[in-house]
């Protein structure tokens, strides 16, 4: 019988759509709490558990105690066998590389681990290259190639593992500074490698970086195209990154880089802000979201940008989307992604959609 170790970070993520970019370290995570975030990672370990019980039946699972994977794995109908133990009060890194320790010693096949950036290095600086790691994206920042591109697609990749003896190759593994983050400076690390099962068309790519003369020049047509086709009184929400950024500096505000802004006639209405922010001033104004997706990866929707969650998108509307970015970008990028959290919506935003590439130029380009 094959052996699955699960492993749940049940904090991950808890600090995106209230606008902190990450829970790493108590005092975030604290706050993230005082802003009303409650946990994702239950819900989005449950959706790839539910998809790979459905096709992998004859698998023992191996976990940890309660919120750490024994509870998940027990409300998807399963009976695992719990190892190790967990000290009171909150998880920690610590926690999770003691429980990937243990199950390597308990020779698993596949430890399957939800979180983020910051987990897959937890992880991986156990796991090194003895046993290959699959992680279920429920982070904030979410830019290490060792996870599936939405949960179901983790747990149908982990599935094939097992049933079809899918083989694995080394993926990058990287984090970034969320103090830096925060401040709008984005410093990514390469922290190493890990072997990860490989269907290029289920896992996610690492975050592509990308600068050039030619991708500045494309950046400010792009921000051209969109100031002159501002309307008045409705509210864009823009999303982080140097595209959007360069949209921002054309009008004249000085925006974030890194987190959602909303700008309402021309002037920066409020900075940085979360979801429920967006949603309270969606009630008496119709909205646009302009966002651009990752290098590489194709994400629009559900990384890096969890404030526009998809009651955002419903509140805003599909046809209300405005997606930019450069040639440069879209050359590495075929294929655009979405992972919102809700399967009905994702589904409805799948197909092709036209992105601005420069001053009043369209490509049209495939969600999937």
């Amino acid at each position: 019988m094959a052996k699955l170790g699960l492993v749940v970070n049940p904090i991950a993520g808890m600090g995106g759509r209230v606008g902190l970019k990450g829970t790493d370290g108590d005092e975030i995570l604290q706050r993230a709490v005082k802003l009303g975030a409650t946990p994702i990672s239950p819900d989005r370990a449950m959706e790839a558990l539910s998809v790979l019980r459905a096709t992998c039946v004859n698998l023992e699972i191996l976990t940890y105690p309660g919120e750490m994977g024994e509870d998940i794995a027990k409300s998807c109908g399963c009976k695992p066998r719990v190892i190790g133990s967990i000290s009171g009060g909150r998880t920690t890194g610590t926690d999770t590389k003691r429980a990937v320790s243990d199950m390597i010693e308990e020779e698993v096949d596949l430890v399957l681990f939800v979180g983020g950036d910051g987990t897959a290095r937890d992880v991986c600086e156990v796991a090194g290259s003895r046993v290959p790691v699959l992680g279920v994206p429920a982070g904030v920042k979410i830019y290490s190639a060792v996870f599936g591109n939405t949960p179901a697609d983790a747990g149908m990749l982990a599935a094939r593992f097992f049933e079809d003896n899918l083989p694995t190759r080394e993926a990058e593994v990287m984090d970034v500074d969320e103090g830096a983050f925060r401040d709008n400076e984005l410093k990514s690390v390469l922290r190493g490698y890990a072997m990860t099962p490989y269907e290029p068309t289920l896992r996610q790519g690492s975050k592509l970086f990308i600068e050039s003369l030619s991708e500045e020049d494309d950046k400010r047509g792009i921000a051209r195209c969109i100031v002159e086709s501002i309307e008045n009184d409705q509210i864009y929400i823009i999303g982080p990154g140097t595209t959007t950024g360069a949209i921002l500096r054309e009008m004249g505000i000085n925006g974030t880089l890194l987190g959602v802004d909303l700008v309402l006639n021309g002037k920066l209405l409020a900075a940085d802000v979360s979801e429920k922010r967006i949603l309270e001033e969606l009630e008496g104004l119709p909205g646009a979201i302009i966002i651009s997706p990752l290098g590489q990866q194709g994400f629009i929707l559900g990384r890096g940008n969890q404030q526009i969650s998809s009651r955002v998108v419903k509140k805003v509307g599909k046809g209300r989307i405005v997606v930019v970015a450069t040639r440069t970008k879209l050359e590495c990028t075929p294929q655009l992604k979405v992972d919102t959290g809700d399967p009905d919506l994702d589904q409805e935003l799948r197909g092709t959609i036209s992105v601005i590439v420069g001053y009043w130029l369209k490509l049209m380009v495939q969600v999937s």
